[in-house]
């Protein structure tokens, strides 16, 4: 709101959780913002369009790293790039993840704050640039270098927010010494033996986790649950999307060279299927609300979904590859092929499902049937070393998934309006 005082205009900004309100002259309010902490329930948090923006520069990097894995299950080196595969992913989703996380308590959306955004969009992109050099020669520089900057960006974010919000200055400041003392250590790593790197990986890799345990000890910041679930909701959606761009992408190139078959058709089919099947099951639950009354689960929250993400990508890279097989231009057996669609799928299933349960949404009977999905799911693996086609495989790993939600909505109560989230029942 702005308001005549004298010959001079004020834009009064509203109450947070550790101000009183702020008044600054109205030519600041879009370029210079106090960057204080928002409340956490706050009505009507939605993602803004720069968060929509900054995701779809993750689609590159996301998509870069699963047709690496893609290559790899083609030639029959699986094994060998699915570490690779796991580190690349690491330094994607712990970007992201740090952002998110960061903009649901700081987003101020002035201009230092977009254009430090800008940077972490830029850093991404470079990592993505450093991904097939990362595969195909163990060569890590490129890709730590755009890891680096996308940090050190949001080192500046931090260091904004701990000058403006001195209610959690001691939590800014300590993500301030932590995160750009891990960022060193990256750098030196590159300096390591080869031998040396998966170790040297998984250590700076824990310290990377335990900074935000550490630097949230003395007060835990102001993180909106309802936006926190959009977030990861939406970048559920990305990962599927870019399963359907891979599998849709190697259903086409197969049919331009070799024409349509019965089983691709199975393939795109029960591909389309299963990722609608494994959407539905994600959205089941009302997330935000499960964060709203625990917020004590943020962290198993929010590191968990490493494991949805990468199980979701890895399967792109699965489907891309079955539609490959369907005409016999890769050295992978089908076996191999099948196992690399199932397996993520099963990945996926048990780890929503482990998300939820802690949170009252999921009790523990459920994980009767949990079980009999994944091993449902599994079944599909002998099934076709004993001769089942590809194309039928895909298509009946549907039905364990689409099971579960089936099985949710028989046993849940009908919403009593459109819109209206019914009592939650087990998946």
């Amino acid at each position: 709101m702005t308001l005549s005082v004298g010959a001079h205009l004020v834009s009064v900004c509203p109450v947070t959780s550790s101000s009183h309100p702020v008044t600054t002259p109205a030519r600041q309010r879009t370029w210079l913002r106090p960057m204080v902490s928002r409340t956490i329930d706050e009505e009507h948090r939605a993602a803004t369009p720069l968060e929509l923006l900054f995701d779809l520069t993750f689609v590159v990097a996301v998509a870069a790293v699963a047709a690496e894995l893609a290559h790899g299950i083609a030639e029959e080196h699986a094994g060998e790039d699915l570490a690779t595969y796991l580190m690349a992913f690491f330094a994607i989703w712990w970007a992201w993840m740090n952002f998110t996380w960061f903009a649901s308590a700081y987003d101020c959306d002035d201009a230092p704050y977009r254009l430090l955004t800008l940077v972490q969009m830029s850093g991404v992109l470079v990592l993505a640039a450093g991904v097939h050099g990362m595969f195909e020669d163990r060569d890590f520089r490129v890709a730590v270098v755009g890891y680096v900057i996308m940090r050190l960006a949001l080192v500046a974010q931090w260091a904004r927010a701990a000058r403006s919000d001195p209610d959690h200055r001691a939590t800014a400041l300590r993500y301030v010494v932590g995160v750009s003392a891990v960022q060193v250590a990256w750098l030196m790593r590159l300096a390591l033996p080869e031998s040396l790197g998966l170790v040297s990986f998984l250590v700076l890799a824990a310290v990377e986790l335990l900074i935000p345990v550490w630097a949230e000890r003395p007060s835990m910041t102001n993180w909106h649950p309802h936006h926190i679930a959009e977030r990861y909701g939406l970048f559920t959606i990305i990962v599927l999307g870019e399963c359907v761009l891979a599998g849709a992408t190697a259903v086409q190139a197969t049919i331009d060279e070799d024409g349509a078959s019965a089983e691709l058709v199975l393939v795109g089919a029960g591909s389309l299927g299963l990722l609608f099947a494994l959407w539905w099951v994600y959205f089941l639950k009302d997330s935000g609300g499960g964060l709203a009354r625990n917020r004590h689960l943020s962290f198993w929250w929010g590191y968990g979904h490493y494991v949805v993400f990468a199980s979701l990508a890895a399967l792109g890279a699965g489907l891309e590859v079955a539609a490959e097989a369907v005409a016999h231009h890769i050295e992978a057996s089908d076996v191999l092929v099948a196992s690399a669609v199932a397996v993520p799928v099963v990945v996926f299933l048990v780890t929503v499902w482990a998300l939820h349960a802690p949170m009252g949404a999921a009790p523990a009977h459920s994980a009767v049937r949990m079980l009999l999905a994944t091993l449902a799911c599994l079944a599909v693996v002998p099934l076709v070393a004993l001769g089942l086609p590809l194309g039928w495989a895909v298509l009946l790993l549907v039905v364990p998934p689409a099971a579960l939600v089936v099985h949710h909505h028989a046993m849940s109560p009908p919403a009593q309006t459109r819109g209206q989230v019914a009592p939650s029942a087990s998946i």
